[in-house]
């Protein structure tokens, strides 16, 4: 029951919807809701249609938790710690039921709670939390070893085994060795239906659909659903009259009918629902307190016909009830989570530091949306927005700026390396991406299997892609005179010929303005001549009788200083990140862009020095007077540019300038403070924001915005 969001556009309502209707299938079965009127009724609604319920909650870990599978594990860590936590909870409230019922007199106490506690659960409906956090562990290190397919077929083979212990136990015990293995592992788990054989499967099942790039049609997924639907119900039925059932939680025919199932689920899009997830927890987790709260209330008013006797009153007294409290818990929770969020509306700085770290950078996502807004209102209407998000998104994080530009609609993105596209499909980024640079063609599976765009560089490296015998995806660039990548505007035959190759289907062509940036009249001469050059090339494709694909040749510079080009994407690098780059660029269209980043560090030590001492390496700052000098963690492997050394640069501290003070080294710099009160080890020191714009440091460094941002290190915390 994880509650993770999907990175996408909108929030997959169905399945917060079907977490309510899986709990109540649950509590069907632990109120066996049709026993009172047959037997048999009961059996096929229990024992074998609501036992979609829990595959459907592993399938759900599973969709969510597979954009991290190839990343570090601190995601499975948070998945792991959670579970554990609601179990521990769980565990505690149900130990007055325990010693009610004798579980703690029981012989072999210690043995029976290892195992429960590990993979039965100390109450019978709690066996699910162990073995989502055993499954996760399984699906998550088989996958980052493997990859996902080969996962699917050895969490296959564990559900398999798992079977002959279940729903076709019969035909185990009809076999020696086997009736003996199984007998053993009953020693271990009294089921397997436990967090080895059973959960693997389902959670790989929603790792697969969420690594899914090429869906099917909806009516197919509906006939899929439907026929497993139908040879689920055949298979319980036979087992069940064929006496061949220990447990009946694992049917072969489950698997196909779970995945059609929440396949058709993920179609449902559109409000995220995160309240419904809490709630269908609490009542998963509270049932069979409210069973036990159900009947004590009915012995008390007499009314045991209808509310205990009554298996369909017996069952919907305890939906209300658990509806109820579950509701009510809901609310609390929500009112909790509104005030810390209140609580937590202190300035960032004093959060950051106090969590410890040394350097940082503050993402903010609010004005990355509003730069996302101010850029689509200043394109032509048709006209989308294709966020480039190489080189860490320009440093500012390419996890935190992809999710970010994804939740709230963007759906194409541009990269430089193969490897940045695979990083962003492993986040569950949906949409086009598109890889501007070189990608070998022995990486073609690579291409399809993760459904990435390529461009082509030339027309011998397309026709070696086409080679590779590979479905591709491709927009082919047209080299227009910055002589860098692409087919000249003027090889009408190659830019023909990459249209016609076999393997090879191109959903796009564009090319790049060299001096957008500038409006020198020279530049702006040059310019124009590169996008005549380009209609030329695209006038050909169409006279020549090829389907024209989507077009487009400005980027952030192209936007702002030719706007009126109508092309089907704008390929919004530094713009997106709300600066120019550098700051005396003067653009044709100005916007209310906003900058995104702030990189701050803190004071780590004061000290201070006579005059005539030196700091650093090679002596190279003498002070001329007593002087303070602070020392910040940070140096030219977090990004700060060495030249910015001896007084080039300066960072803010308590809103004055501290000028650098000697050279700065790989890890620490020091700063002038003498003329800056209340400064203390822990005060806040800013390199790029509160005031210092990036455009105005990167300047002082000899360089643009876009080199200093995408040079700020990987160890810096974003």
């Amino acid at each position: 029951m994880d509650n993770n969001n999907a990175c996408t556009g909108k929030a997959y309502t169905g399945i917060d919807y079907f977490r309510c209707v899986a709990a109540f299938l649950v509590v069907a079965i632990h109120t066996s809701i049709f026993t009172t009127y047959s037997e048999q009724c009961d059996m096929i609604a229990t024992r074998i249609i609501a036992r979609i319920a829990v595959p459907f909650f592993l399938a759900t870990t599973g969709f969510f938790l597979a954009p991290s599978y190839s990343k570090d594990n601190s995601r499975l860590a948070k998945l792991v710690k959670k579970m554990s936590a609601i179990y521990a909870f769980s565990i505690i409230i149900y130990i007055p039921i325990n010693i009610y019922n004798g579980y703690f007199s029981t012989e072999y106490l210690l043995p029976n709670i290892i195992k429960d506690i590990v993979f039965d659960g100390t109450m019978y409906h709690l066996w699910y939390f162990p073995a989502v956090i055993i499954g996760a562990t399984i699906v998550w290190f088989l996958t980052k070893k493997f990859g996902i397919k080969r996962t699917f077929a050895a969490t296959l083979f564990l559900y398999a085994a798992g079977i002959f212990g279940d729903s076709l136990y019969g035909v185990s015990q009809k076999i020696p060795f086997a009736e003996s293995v199984y007998r053993h592992i009953f020693e271990v788990s009294d089921y397997t239906r436990n967090g080895i054989f059973f959960a693997p499967v389902f959670i790989a099942i929603g790792a697969i659909i969420s690594d899914r790039r090429v869906s099917i049609s909806i009516k197919k997924y509906v006939a899929g659903f439907v026929i497993s639907f139908i040879f689920m119900l055949a298979e319980g039925i036979i087992v069940h009259r064929a006496g061949l059932v220990r447990h009946d939680s694992m049917y072969i025919f489950l698997i196909p009918c779970t995945y059609y199932l929440f396949s058709l689920l993920t179609f449902w899009r559109g409000e995220r629902k995160a309240s419904l997830r809490t709630f269908s927890l609490v009542v998963y987790i509270i049932h069979p307190l409210m069973i036990v709260a159900v009947r004590l209330l009915a012995k008390l008013t007499g009314t045991q016909e209808i509310f205990i006797e009554n298996s369909v009153g017996h069952y919907f007294a305890v939906s209300i009830f658990s509806a109820v409290f579950s509701l009510i818990f809901t609310l609390l929770c929500q009112k909790v989570k509104r005030r810390k969020i209140k609580s937590a509306a202190a300035p960032a700085d004093n959060m950051l530091t106090a969590r410890g770290q040394r350097t940082w950078l503050e993402i903010n996502q609010d004005n990355l949306k509003h730069n996302v807004q101010i850029l689509k209102n200043a394109m032509p209407e048709k006209c989308e927005l294709m966020a480039v998000v190489k080189a860490q998104a320009y440093g500012h994080g390419m996890y935190e700026t992809a999710v970010c530009l994804n939740k709230i609609g963007v759906k194409a993105f541009a990269v430089a390396t193969i490897d940045e596209g695979i990083e962003l499909r492993r986040y569950g980024i949906r949409g086009e991406i598109l890889i501007l640079g070189y990608t070998d063609v022995r990486r073609a599976k690579e291409l399809r299997r993760y459904q990435l765009t390529q461009t082509l560089i030339s027309y011998k490296y397309a026709s070696l892609l086409d080679s590779q015998g590979i479905s591709i995806n491709a927009h082919i660039k047209i080299d227009t005179g910055m002589h860098r990548l692409g087919i000249d505007y003027r090889e009408a035959g190659d830019i023909e010929k990459t249209f016609k190759l076999k393997h090879i289907h191109i959903s796009g062509i564009y090319s790049h303005l060299c001096v957008s940036d500038s409006l020198n009249a020279e530049d702006i001469a040059f310019t124009q001549k590169q996008i005549s050059n380009f209609r030329q090339a695209v006038d050909r494709i169409g006279q020549s009788g090829l389907a024209l694909p989507k077009i487009h040749i400005q980027s952030s510079y192209g936007l702002l200083n030719y706007p009126e080009l109508e092309c089907d994407y704008v390929r919004a690098g530094i713009a997106l990140y709300g600066v120019l780059s550098s700051p005396d660029d003067k653009v044709r269209k100005p916007l209310d862009l906003r900058p995104v980043l702030s990189l701050k560090t803190k004071v780590i030590l004061i000290r201070t020095i006579e005059k005539g001492e030196t700091i650093g390496y090679g002596r190279a700052f003498t002070a001329s007077r007593k002087t303070k000098i602070a020392i910040l963690p940070i140096g030219y492997a977090d990004g700060i540019p060495r030249s910015l050394s001896c007084g080039k640069g300066y960072v803010m501290i308590n809103g004055k300038r501290a000028y650098i003070a000697g050279r700065i080294c790989m890890d620490q710099t020091a700063v002038d403070i003498t003329d800056i009160p209340d400064v203390t080890e822990g005060t806040t020191a800013t390199i790029i924001g509160d005031g210092i714009l990036a455009p105005t440091a990167a300047d002082n460094a000899g360089s643009i915005s876009n080199e200093l941002l995408s040079r700020i290190g990987s160890r810096v915390e974003r």
